[in-house]
């Protein structure tokens, strides 16, 4: 089987059904998920073994495929001239398998995406420190992609994406963007952070936070005139802050908060839900650091930010389970979705 020409056909078939993922491995036939739900390819053969080798084979460069053999699984890109994949491959139980994320070659605007034009003020601050936040799967690098290309369509910028792998391709326009992956152009997310300081940077997008010292780094980038776009896998606003501060150890805690107090922006918190009529559409929290929400995280009251952003309409705050009680009312989602992607439903019962 010529396994590059397979993946091509599959790639085609996932773009005519408006999937987003696609799955190999041993024992099944491919399977790919559209808006949400698994679907088996019924009409492709079970794979076996000898495929799963020529997929690998297709897909990995040998660097990568050394590290998979090293480290039993890999995260990788791939690009075909119509589209583009962010991929990993690992092992389960001795058996190879891959799992492909598309990304669209072009990137959305916030109206494409149905989120919310006051992200907008975010990409025109000088400085700061924006989260998007949520679980895997829900479209944080895609926000992210969409401010950025906000970025470089209307300021003069110099701005740096650090990547594992890269995953948006972008063309500079008005601003300049160099994009970093680890382990191809760097060794890691905190090096590429640290070296950003002797790279006259304004603008850092860093797809992932996963060690003290990158959160470390990013934070003061922030607060020395750097505007920094991150993500992490918490649920809320809240959890983000406390997540970032845990992180480090408790003689540190007390000049991490101060420095996040002051540096932090806003942190955006967002679901993709079924939609009635097909497809997935937003549902998020926006927190916007004011006063009130500094001296919180200052005086270790986090447990009060879900109260101010239910109560900071008026500032542009979005509060989830009002999102989600007015997607039900323009009858976008079910009741049911809204309940299973509440993280407070007894406040969202009085809201629907």
């Amino acid at each position: 089987m010529d396994y590059k020409k397979e993946i091509d056909d599959l790639v085609n078939l996932i773009l005519k059904e408006g999937a987003s993922d696609l799955h190999l491995t041993v024992g099944r036939q491919p399977v790919i998920r559209s808006s949400g739900v698994l679907i088996p390819l019924v009409k492709k053969p079970v794979l076996t073994d000898a495929d799963m080798k020529g997929f690998l084979n297709a897909l990995l460069s040998p660097a990568n495929k050394e590290i998979l053999e090293k480290d039993r699984d890999v995260d990788f890109s791939y690009s075909l001239t119509h589209a583009r994949f962010r991929g990993n491959a690992f092992f389960h139980q001795g058996i190879p398998s891959v799992a492909l994320r598309l990304i669209p070659k072009v990137i959305r605007t916030l109206t494409d995406l149905n989120l919310p034009p006051i992200l907008e003020t975010f990409t025109r601050k000088p400085q700061g420190f924006f989260l998007v936040v949520g679980p895997i799967g829900q479209g944080k690098t895609t926000t992210l992609a969409t401010l950025i290309e906000i970025i470089n369509q209307t300021r003069t910028e110099h701005i740096l994406t650090i990547e594992d792998p890269i995953e948006y391709i972008y063309e500079s326009k008005k601003s300049i963007i160099d994009q970093r992956e680890v382990r191809l152009d760097t060794p890691g997310f905190d090096q590429a952070l640290t070296a950003m300081f002797r790279e006259d940077i304004d603008v850092a997008m860093v797809g992932e936070m996963r060690d003290t010292s990158t959160i470390g780094t990013a934070v003061t980038a922030a607060e020395t005139g750097h505007l920094i776009f991150s993500t992490l896998h918490t649920n809320n606003a809240a959890q983000t802050v406390d997540r970032i501060i845990d992180s480090f150890p408790p003689s540190q805690q007390d000049q991490i908060r101060i420095q996040l107090s002051s540096s932090l922006s806003g942190i955006f918190s967002q679901r993709l839900i079924p939609r009635i009529s097909g497809g997935l559409i937003p549902a998020y929290e926006l927190l916007i650091n004011n006063n009130a929400v500094s001296n919180l995280i200052r005086e270790r009251r986090t447990h009060e930010l879900n109260t101010v952003i239910e109560t900071s309409s008026q500032e542009g705050m979005i509060d989830m389970n009002r999102s989600l009680a007015e997607l039900v009312r323009a009858g976008e989602i079910t009741v049911e979705s809204a309940y299973l992607n509440s993280l407070n439903p007894k406040t969202l019962e009085r809201m629907i």
